[in-house]
C-alpha cells in the first residue's frame, strides 16, 4: 500500500517525530507473557518505545487460541470473562494526559497453522438472539464452530465462497485515567470497537489519559460484515506492525481515525443511536476546531455528506464510526 499520503497525515504534520519511521520493537507471545483482560493504568509497560518507533506484536485471538477444532463446545472450552486477551501495555515516552497517540497500522498478518480462522455461534452471545441483557425465553441456539482457511489470498468460506481477506484489529486502545474497564468492551478509551476501518493504512488516534499512553492490542479478525451480526468474527491469530507516534497538547473526547481519503471519529454507547450521535456530534467539533467550520454548518453538511458505519451491535457497549471524505475540508 503506498504511503504517500502520510507525508499530509495529522501524524506527519503534528507529532513528534513528524511521521518518521524510529526504531523497530517486537513483542512476541513470549516476551509478553501474561495477557491482560482489562485497559487500565495497573499493569507495568511491557515495551517502552521512543515516539516513532515501531512494534511487532504477536497478538492471540480472541478465544485464547483454545478454539481449534470444529467439535469443541465454547461453552466448555471459554472462560468468561477471560476472552479478548491484549497484548502490551506499550508506554510511549513523554506522553502525558492532554497528549494524543497516533498509531500508523501497517500491518495485520495472519499468524499460525491453517486453518487460521475461527468463528463460532456461542449460546445467548449476538445481535438476532436473546442475553442476559436482552432477556428473552426462547431457548438459545446452538453452539458451532467454524474453521476456515486464512491466507492474503482470501478466506476459503467452503469449497465455492471466498471471501476476501480484509484484516484489521478488533481490540485497541489506551488506558484510561483510574478505570480499569474489560476488554471486551468499547468506550472513550477504544477497545473493543470490532470496527473494520481500523485496518492497514489507517492512522488512529487516541488521547492520552494516564502517563505513557498505556497501549493495548489484540482481538485480529481476517474480515468482517458491519455490525459482526452472530458477535464473533472471522478471529485470528495475528503479527501486527504499529507505527506509534506522539502528539503534545493535542486531546479531545472519543477516538479518531484517519485515512488517505476521509476523517472519522468513534463513539461506542448503547443504545445504538447514541453510539452514532456521540460519533457525529464528535466529528461535527472536529471539523470546527481544526478545518475552519462553524458548527452550525459543519452539522448541516454532514446531514448531506456524513458517512455512518457499524463497527459492534453485540458487545456491552455498541460502536459506530461517523467519517466525510478530506475533500469536503478543503477550504
Amino acid at each position: 500500500m503506498s504511503e504517500d499520503w502520510l507525508k499530509t497525515s495529522i501524524m506527519a504534520k503534528r507529532a513528534v517525530a513528524k511521521g518518521a519511521t524510529g526504531a523497530t520493537h517486537s513483542l512476541t507471545i513470549e516476551q509478553q507473557g501474561d495477557f491482560h483482560f482489562v485497559y487500565g493504568p495497573y499493569a507495568k509497560p511491557t515495551l517502552t518505545i521512543d515516539p516513532g518507533g515501531v512494534v511487532v506484536v504477536e497478538t492471540e485471538d480472541a478465544f485464547g487460541g483454545v478454539l481449534t477444532k470444529e467439535t469443541d463446545s465454547p461453552t466448555s472450552k471459554l472462560n468468561f470473562p477471560y476472552l479478548n486477551p491484549q497484548c502490551g501495555p506499550i508506554a510511549v515516552k513523554g506522553a502525558k494526559k492532554g497528549d494524543c497517540l497516533a498509531i500508523y497500522i501497517r500491518d495485520v498478518e495472519t499468524r499460525g497453522e491453517q486453518p487460521a480462522g475461527t468463528t463460532c455461534i456461542i449460546p445467548e452471545f449476538g445481535g438476532l438472539v436473546g442475553t442476559g441483557s436482552t432477556a428473552l425465553l426462547n431457548p438459545p441456539l446452538p453452539e458451532r464452530v467454524k474453521k476456515v482457511h486464512v491466507d492474503r489470498n482470501g478466506v476459503r468460506w467452503n469449497d465455492k465462497l471466498t471471501l476476501p481477506y480484509e484484516p484489521f484489529i478488533g481490540t485497541i486502545g489506551v488506558s484510561p485515567e483510574i478505570e480499569a474497564i474489560s476488554s471486551l468492551q468499547p468506550d472513550y478509551h477504544g477497545g473493543n470497537m470490532d470496527l473494520p476501518d481500523v485496518a492497514p493504512g489507517a492512522i488512529i488516534y487516541f488521547p492520552v489519559h494516564a502517563d505513557g499512553g498505556m497501549l493495548y492490542v489484540g482481538d485480529c479478525h481476517a474480515t468482517q460484515g458491519d455490525g459482526e451480526l452472530s458477535g464473533v468474527a472471522l478471529e485470528q491469530r495475528a503479527t501486527v506492525t504499529l507505527q506509534v507516534d506522539l502528539i503534545k497538547n493535542w486531546s479531545f473526547a472519543w477516538p479518531r481515525l484517519e485515512t488517505r481519503d476521509f476523517i472519522m471519529t468513534i463513539g461506542s454507547a448503547r443504545p445504538l443511536e447514541d453510539a452514532a450521535r456521540i460519533a457525529y456530534r464528535e466529528l461535527v467539533r472536529w471539523m470546527a476546531a481544526d478545518y475552519g467550520f462553524d458548527e452550525i454548518d459543519a452539522y448541516m453538511l454532514l446531514s448531506q455528506a456524513g458517512r455512518m458505519r457499524l463497527g459492534n451491535m453485540v458487545d456491552p457497549k455498541y460502536t459506530m464510526g461517523a467519517s466525510i471524505l478530506k475533500n469536503y475540508l478543503k477550504p
